[in-house]
């Protein structure tokens, strides 16, 4: 009766084992390889925890620029952090078959498995056929490894991409960026009627931003070279730059600037989506109110007047407008500013929550 329990027990083990070892695969093919947005919960663990502890240090940096620098080892470390956990995970899995399969302690099993993760070879296995397995662990030590070796010059290439579009932006937009500063300088300097190639080059560019920060999701957090600079507060600047040409702007009415403005909220809805940050995907104004005030808005217009641009007359109805676009991108933009610790900018960090973690599992209507 003792040997069929054993027997039951082994077999059992090994079935819990091997799932270990293929759940951990999976959540590796889900990070590193496959192209699609598929949040991984093993990976969403090792970043949320971490950054529920980066978060205990902040409490004692009150200065953005400490806090900025803290901040840029998130990413990088988390990243690191993904490939023990990985292995951690792997060799038990593996220690549990071993066991399972006619090692004759635990502890046996955890050297035999350590020893074939790590190619050591300083552990040889008792019985014939756990052969297979030490080779299967001793290739899948590799291939962890190599998955983040071949997955970091690809996230780079994006990186630089993205960032480049917010370097540049500093340039036309001031810094912190400034939808009004924005069109201020396009008037002066170019003239409005090449804000076109604007909107096209930047609808281009949330594209890329939502392929990219879905399918590599850490490239969220990777911050800027400039502490200043920051591509949600980019993505807001253009964001409102094309609202306020679209609604305050007393010129023809550009359908690329329209697109940009899709663009622009469906990447970062689909961002947010990946993150579980909440939104309504049909906001509707004045029923979902937005973070920036009537006050504000004539603000800037005022501005945008005393320096020469042509402000529509009907104010109200320029109000209307310019708030039935940004409730589109309103809350997801406030929310992403929160998550990534933005700078401030206006419309965008200045009235975000500050310092926003993430659940450590996804909600179900995310």
């Amino acid at each position: 009766m003792m040997d069929i329990w054993m027997i039951f027990l082994r077999g059992i083990v090994f079935i819990l084992g091997l799932g270990v070892v293929i759940g951990t695969v999976f959540s590796a093919i889900e990070t590193f390889v496959l192209p699609r947005s598929a949040p991984d919960p093993l990976t969403r663990l090792v970043f949320v925890t971490l950054r529920r502890l980066f978060t205990l240090r902040l409490k004692f940096m009150p200065k953005y620029l400490d806090r900025d620098r803290w901040m840029a080892f998130y990413a990088p470390i988390g990243l690191l952090t993904l490939v023990p956990t990985w292995y951690a995970l792997v060799s038990i899995g593996y220690m549990g078959m071993y066991w399972a399969t006619g090692t004759k302690s635990w502890y046996q099993a955890w050297l035999l498995s350590g020893s074939s993760l790590l190619t050591l070879g300083f552990a040889t296995p008792d019985q014939p056929i756990q052969l297979p397995l030490v080779f299967s662990e001793a290739i899948l030590g590799l291939i962890l490894v190599a998955l983040l070796i071949a997955y970091l010059p690809t996230m780079y290439s994006a990186f630089s991409r993205r960032e480049a579009a917010v370097t540049l932006l500093e340039v036309r937009a001031g810094d912190p960026p400034s939808a009004v500063e924005m069109l201020v300088r396009y008037n002066g300097i170019h003239g409005l009627s090449q804000l076109n190639k604007l909107w096209q080059d930047w609808e281009n560019w949330f594209a890329d931003i939502e392929e990219s920060h879905t399918s590599l999701p850490a490239l969220v957090f990777f911050r800027s070279p400039q502490p200043e600079h920051s591509w949600v507060t980019s993505s807001g600047a253009v964001l409102d730059a094309a609202a306020l040409t679209l609604s305050a702007i007393d010129i023809p009415a550009d359908p690329q600037a329209q697109l940009c403005i899709r663009a622009g909220y469906l990447a970062l809805r689909h961002i947010s989506d990946f993150f579980s940050l909440p939104y309504n995907p049909d906001p509707q104004f004045p029923r979902d109110p937005i973070s920036v005030s009537r006050l504000e808005f004539d603000q800037a217009c005022e501005r945008l007047a005393a320096q020469g641009l042509p402000v529509k007359a009907d104010r109200e109805q320029a109000w209307l407008d310019f708030a039935g676009w940004r409730v589109n991108y309103d809350r997801v933009l406030l929310a992403l500013a929160g998550i990534v610790m933005a700078p401030s900018a206006p419309w965008s960090t200045d009235r975000a929550q500050d310092n926003f973690t993430p659940p450590i599992f996804r909600s179900k209507t995310s």
